[in-house]
């Protein structure tokens, strides 16, 4: 198989997994879209919001007779939910959940009304409840890099892992690059990141739970492993394709599971 064919693989192999753990994330907007006397509202709630300031729900809605309300509360505490009515504002209804520290987080609901059916009330979401958390501001200048890097670590594991099902090959120099990678992204940025969004630089074992943090951890691991493995010009291909399958996994888990969260009591 030609070598570039190859890395087309990876590529694929990389992008499926990436957005797979992106859509399956706890902070991927829920989105859909419900129909009340003819009236198509869609509609696009958060899970994840800035600590800069309020969450502003916006829906668009084609007739003035609906309104409805927002209820909400803090998350994991016993506080009574709070009522707050979706003001008209033009096409548009609106409600603010308020902002929280970093790591804080909101549960809420967006109920619908209309005086045509008085006590039928349609919540967007059915009986789930929405967790919304919210966490500070990330420079561009980190979370770009970021990305791209743990990206690049990813694309370079799985092209090592292909590269050690080939008979007689040796993927040490992919091991390298895919150790390097991970610990800058994961180790130098990665931090950087959980650091400006919620105040840690590390939250993960022995210090915490964070999974985030965790899957790196694994990850580093596995690599290191294989590096070591492969010392002296040794292939090691067995421990390079399981440090690789590993990484897939982890890239597997949906993003931000288990992440940090502020305890209120």
């Amino acid at each position: 198989m030609r070598q570039s064919l190859i890395w087309i693989v990876a590529l694929i192999i990389t992008l499926g997994a990436a957005i797979y753990q992106r859509l399956t994330g706890p902070t991927y907007p829920i989105r859909g879209s419900v129909e009340i006397n003819n009236c198509q509202i869609r509609y696009k709630l958060l899970r994840s919001h800035d600590t800069t300031g309020d969450y502003q729900i916006r829906l668009k809605t084609c007739s003035p007779e609906i309104s409805g309300y927002v209820l909400y509360k803090r998350y994991k505490t016993n506080d009574p939910w709070t009522k707050a009515p979706l003001v008209s504002n033009n096409e548009f209804l609106t409600a603010s959940l308020p902002v929280q520290p970093a790591a804080g987080k909101i549960a809420y609901r967006v109920i619908l009304t209309t005086p045509t059916t008085p006590g039928k009330e349609i919540s967007l979401t059915g009986e789930k409840v929405i967790i919304l958390r919210f966490k500070g501001p990330v420079p561009s200048i980190i979370m770009i890099p970021h990305i791209i890097i743990m990206f690049l670590a990813m694309l370079f594991s799985t092209r090592a892992g292909l590269e050690a099902l080939r008979p007689k090959s040796n993927p040490r120099r992919l091991a390298l690059w895919t150790l390097g990678l991970l610990v800058l992204g994961g180790l130098v940025f990665g931090p950087l990141v959980q650091y400006y969004a919620f105040g840690a630089f590390w939250t993960g074992f022995p210090f915490g739970y964070d999974l985030t943090d965790n899957k790196t951890l694994i990850a580093l691991l596995a690599w290191i492993a294989a590096v070591i493995a492969g010392r002296g010009g040794q292939p090691a291909r067995k421990w390079v394709l399981s440090a690789s399958i590993i990484m897939l996994l982890i890239y597997l888990i949906p993003h931000s599971l288990f992440g940090s969260e502020l305890k209120y009591e």
